[in-house]
């Protein structure tokens, strides 16, 4: 299965090894994830206009079987890019940290909202939603 993995992160990279750990968590329960600023822009590397940045995220929401993203943090981008998901048709997995604000517009398009205390967690809840 091919996710892109949506996620706000810091602007300097403080976050990455989150990110990272995220992204190997799915792999270990058979979910290859996409991550705009891993992937794409490399960790600032690479730089995109927004107008591209957009672009190319629709591109690759377009090209994955769902979109999982990591609430823990609001972000208007991770709006846009469920919103997008949604209106593709493709399933929209909401993983955050417990205790995490969720808004009722993002539960209402999810099809699941999944809490965690450490990240570890994330790979057989995710999993055992997935089997259903």
């Amino acid at each position: 299965m091919k996710a892109v993995l949506a996620i706000k992160f810091k602007e300097d990279y403080s976050d990455k090894e989150k990110i990272k750990k995220i992204s190997g968590v799915l792999e270990s329960v058979g979910i290859s994830s996409e991550i705009m600023v891993k992937d794409y822009e490399k960790w600032g590397a690479v730089r995109f206009t927004p107008q591209e940045l957009m672009k190319k995220t629709f591109e690759i929401i377009d090209a994955s079987d769902m979109l999982i993203t990591e609430f823990s943090e609001k972000g208007v981008g991770l709006g846009i890019e469920a919103g997008y998901a949604f209106a593709k048709g493709k399933p929209i997995y909401v993983i955050a940290k417990e205790g995490s604000d969720i808004s009722t517009t993002l539960a209402g398009i999810a099809r699941v909202v999944i809490f965690y205390q450490n990240i570890e967690e994330v790979g057989e809840k995710i999993e055992a939603v997935l089997e259903k």
